[in-house]
């Protein structure tokens, strides 16, 4: 339903989840490390606890791969997506609890949105944005098989504009995450948990 789906997702919305989610396994994980895209999965808690046991997602989760389908639409890779999102997970899992206790009738008061735009931001429809940033810089040597240029930022309204603004040559990828976070909130509130298996008679 936030995709605009309706109640049933479409073949090349589950064909876009399940390779997410099979990119995110296999590229595996190892706790220990010091790199944040080694350490963390983007869309697990845990390691696959093996064939035939349900996996269950947690409210972040599911946010995670709301976004990561929405990087796919953006043109990223699955690969990109999911290493970038498995980098930023430490900040954006917080900072998503933290959005989800803002009272939405302040958020989303309309006179109020406009009343703090200002003439060069950019449109927004809530009082409180929060973004997801990508970026990298474009001319990139073709002979280079990674984009070590690539950043990944969750960024504060005020802390936006500042950031992409800094230099010439970077081009930016910006998911506002509020208005999505409660978005995605709202349609899970409306939805009933599948079970797996036949249904008992």
């Amino acid at each position: 339903m936030t995709l605009g789906e309706g109640p049933a997702p479409s073949e090349a919305l589950k064909t876009h989840v399940k390779r997410l989610l099979d990119t995110d396994r296999r590229l595996e994980r190892h706790p220990r490390s010091n790199d944040p895209e080694r350490a963390n999965y983007a869309f697990f808690s845990s390691d696959p606890p093996g064939y035939g046991v349900e996996v269950l997602f947690t409210r972040y989760e599911a946010f995670a791969l709301l976004l990561g389908v929405d990087l796919l639409r953006h043109q990223w890779t699955q690969g990109v997506a999911v290493k970038a999102l498995r980098h930023v997970r430490p900040h954006l899992e917080p900072k998503h609890a933290e959005i989800l206790s803002w009272n939405p009738e302040e958020l989303f008061n309309w006179e109020k949105v406009v009343e703090a735009a200002k003439p060069g931001d950019l449109a927004v429809a809530t009082t409180r944005p929060v973004s997801l940033v990508i970026s990298s810089r474009r001319g990139r040597p073709a002979e280079q098989a990674a984009d070590e240029t690539r950043e990944v930022a969750v960024l504060e309204d005020r802390e936006l504009m500042p950031f992409l603004r800094r230099e010439a040559g970077i081009s930016s990828t910006v998911i506002e995450l509020t208005q999505l976070a409660h978005d995605l909130q709202s349609a899970l509130a409306k939805t009933t948990p599948s079970k797996r298996g036949r249904a008992s008679a």
